[in-house]
């Protein structure tokens, strides 16, 4: 630990100036961040484990590590300082609770250096990652770290409720003491993992107000874009299936009602897009250039850190949006508007901004020169409501599942009417071929059976001889399935099928309407003189 510590250099490729934070380098920043969170984190294993108390969240534990060293700490030649640990108790839940293990969250930080981002926040602040992609280490301001500690106790019981969440995680905050500076840094999940290029970064408010990103950022080799850019180059969003859709909208309503309770506004939607075909190219060239692969980061350590697995539920990927790239580390798979296939890394920053005085007093003046409902800062309720109406109507979408046009579902029914009919027709016994054979021999017809039923009229006593269902069916079953067809000159709507008998126009329809086969028998011009006709309806 102590060799890594004394090792401050930067991240690789970078320039050789220091960066500085309130007049300390960042060298030194970083070197003492390991000392002192290596001190705390092993001295608070000898603590027995316990339930959370509501004073566990205001306990402030403070170590001396001077230079030289002591019976406690060791020698380091940074300056002297003082490193202190708030709610020590209840960070250490958090960590558990997320299944960080001490040994694991010691060797992330302390066993190698840290490195340095390049591309520093709005506020300034100096943000760094540890080698194996797992924490985020960034410096907040005095009024941010004393919000993050009112906030405790909610975001405690928020955590207990569901752990699944896009809000920040916090492992740790601590204040760093030197010549009279202190520098306070908070431990988080890394959103965004550097062993997965992201080609496109956006930060999204849901407002529009100066949302577009300087010249100066855009020169950057990774810019990070905001609102206006997102809305030029993916003005038709980003679509996933209707399981994941579901699951991240539930996720951000959740939090952005926890942050309104809190309220807590001007916060983002960190989004960082990976195009899997992109990466296949890049993938290939990079074989063919025989170019070793970057350390890539060994077994996850931390639970619900991914995006995939911060949402409701399994998040499974759905209508085959992903399948040949296994490896996504955590990303959410969704597609473009040109069907390209993409992987989305996301989560909530920047929650430690509530709607006190000065951003009262920021959304007033900036309500009287341009339009109040555009601009970032606005009052909780409303923020949140904007935030939720942009990601659900901009940025966010579901894939439509294609419906069957009506012709199609006319033509299926024809099939599977002919199909039935065919079915049925090659059933038929020979025994009711023939008692259909005598039945035709008797005269009897259906222009009989209607003057029959007339002259049931005049003798109330007696009933009309109405054929059996038997009867009815076998009457049906006289159409072979080769005289099937089709007309589709019909005038009717409705789908139709004919019998031919001897070339001659057929004497039975068949006719589909509402799941409801209609037997219309008409008589023959031929035999029968007589204009009425009877209809049999059969029904399946």
């Amino acid at each position: 630990m102590s060799s890594a510590a004394e090792n401050g250099e930067a991240a690789p490729g970078k320039q050789n100036e220091e960066k500085t934070y309130k007049k300390t380098a960042s060298s030194a920043i970083k070197g003492a961040i390991q000392l002192g969170i290596g001190y705390t984190v092993g001295n608070l294993t000898s603590k027995p484990e316990r339930d959370v108390l509501m004073q566990d969240f205001y306990v402030v534990e403070s170590v001396f590590l001077p230079s030289e060293g002591s019976n406690l700490t060791p020698a380091h030649h940074y300056p002297d300082f003082r490193f202190k640990t708030y709610a020590p108790l209840a960070f250490r839940y958090f960590r558990e609770l997320f299944g960080i293990k001490p040994d694991d969250y010691l060797y992330s930080i302390c066993s190698e250096p840290l490195i340095e981002l390049s591309n520093p926040g709005a506020s300034g602040s100096l943000f760094f990652v540890t080698s194996d992609d797992e924490f985020i280490i960034k410096t907040v301001q005095h009024k941010e770290a004393e919000f993050l500690q009112k906030l405790l106790p909610g975001y405690y019981m928020n955590l207990n409720q569901n752990p699944r969440t896009l809000l920040p995680k916090f492992y740790g905050l601590y204040c760093m003491q030197s010549g009279g500076i202190n520098i306070r840094i908070v431990v988080m999940n890394n959103v965004l993992p550097r062993s997965m290029r992201m080609h496109f970064t956006y930060d999204l408010k849901g407002s529009t107000y100066k949302r577009r990103a300087s010249r100066k950022e855009r020169e950057k080799s990774n810019p990070t874009f905001k609102d206006l850019d997102f809305l030029q180059d993916m003005h038709e969003g980003l679509y996933f299936d209707t399981e994941t859709y579901n699951a991240l909208m539930k996720t951000l309503q959740r939090d952005c009602r926890v942050l309104e309770s809190f309220k807590i506004m001007d916060y983002s939607l960190l989004l960082g897009i990976h195009f899997l075909d992109h990466s296949i190219k890049e993938k290939e060239e990079e074989n063919s250039q025989n170019v070793p692969d970057a350390k890539r980061p060994g077994m996850q350590k931390v639970l619900y850190s991914t995006a995939m697995e911060s949402i409701q539920g399994p998040g499974k990927s759905g209508d085959g949006i992903i399948t040949e790239n296994p490896d996504t580390m955590g990303g959410i798979p969704a597609k473009s508007h040109r069907g390209e296939k993409l992987l989305l890394f996301m989560g909530i920053i920047d929650i430690l901004q509530s709607y006190r005085l000065m951003k009262k007093l920021e959304h007033s003046w900036k309500a009287l020169v341009y339009d109040g409902d555009t601009v970032s800062v606005h009052r909780p309720s409303f923020y949140a409501d904007r935030f939720l109406k942009f990601m659900n109507s901009r940025v966010f979408k579901k894939i439509q599942a294609l419906k069957a046009s009506p012709s199609k579902k006319r033509c299926n029914s024809i099939a599977a009417l002919k199909a039935t009919s065919q079915e049925i027709v090659s059933s038929i016994s020979q025994e009711w071929k023939d008692e259909k054979r005598d039945l035709l021999t008797e005269g009897q017809s259906f222009s009989s059976l209607d003057e029959e039923a007339l002259g049931s009229r005049h003798r109330p006593d007696l009933v009309p001889s109405t054929p059996s269902l038997f009867e009815a069916a076998s009457l049906a079953t006289t159409i072979s399935s080769s005289s099937l067809y089709v007309n589709e000159h019909q005038p009717h709507d409705r789908p139709t099928l004919y019998s031919n008998s001897k070339g001659l126009p057929s004497s039975s329809t068949f006719t589909l309407e509402e799941g409801t086969i209609y037997l219309t028998t008409e008589p023959n011009t031929l035999e029968v003189q007589d204009d009425n006709a009877s209809v049999l309806d059969v029904y399946l």
